[in-house]
């Protein structure tokens, strides 16, 4: 175990021992039945009262009306499709603060969270009692520094983001995703070889970056890293 990762375990010792007697009034938005019950019955167990549960960030936002919880627990990726940074930013503009609860094995999307605002990052392989442990430090308004959140941060310095224009990455995600250049110029109502010159600007600009792309493969690598592309539907 690194220093890090001891350090990072012994302030969630420490302030959670402390916390542990007060009420956190929290939140969850997960797509999964299944989590969403289960963190509901945890609830009490862990003195804390559960102000809404919702399958997306919208049904969230409906249902807490005027309440404003402390800490909203945050899947990284919902199946509505939904984009982490927005949900992570319209929870924040509530006035709650965001734990991602997710496998976190996606680096763009933890990212992309992480730039966004939230505060915490636990991978649903820990226990609950780790979860709770870091929901009451981030009620309290503590960024939780573990190895999650310090591996994120890590990569995001590694992986430099292309300053992509919005219609690089609209042709970028279809080329990667498969489609042949005609194919991606006819599904934009775009001329090939306007499609040929917006990869190519793409490659260009990866490789004024550090990270170059030499083939269609490369291409779909750097777009998962970017969360341009969800590695789980490849």
């Amino acid at each position: 175990m690194t220093e890090n990762e001891n350090s990072a375990e012994s302030t969630l010792a420490t302030h959670s021992s402390a916390l542990f007697d007060e009420l956190v009034n929290v939140a969850i938005v997960d797509d999964h039945d299944a989590i969403r019950l289960g963190f509901k019955g945890a609830c009490e167990g862990f003195n804390f009262q559960l102000a809404a549960s919702a399958s997306t960030v919208s049904e969230l936002i409906e249902a807490l009306g005027e309440i404003v919880p402390q800490v909203v627990v945050l899947d990284l990726s919902l199946a509505d499709g939904s984009a982490v940074e927005e949900n992570v930013q319209r929870i924040l503009a509530t006035g709650a603060q965001v734990l991602i609860y997710s496998i976190a094995d996606k680096r763009g999307l933890v990212r992309a969270a992480i730039r966004a605002g939230a505060a915490a990052i636990v991978p649903k392989s820990q226990s609950m009692d780790e979860l709770a442990n870091a929901i009451r430090l981030v009620a309290h308004g503590v960024y939780v520094n573990n190895t999650q959140t310090t591996a994120a941060i890590d990569s995001d310095v590694e992986f430099k983001e292309a300053k992509l224009s919005p219609r690089e990455r609209e042709v970028l995600t279809l080329y990667a995703s498969g489609m042949a250049l005609k194919q991606v110029a006819f599904a934009l109502n775009i001329k090939m070889n306007t499609a040929k010159e917006h990869i190519d600007r793409v490659r260009s600009k990866y490789a004024d970056i550090g990270r170059p792309v030499s083939s269609k493969t490369e291409l779909l690598l750097r777009a998962i890293e970017d969360g341009l592309i969800d590695e789980s539907s490849i």
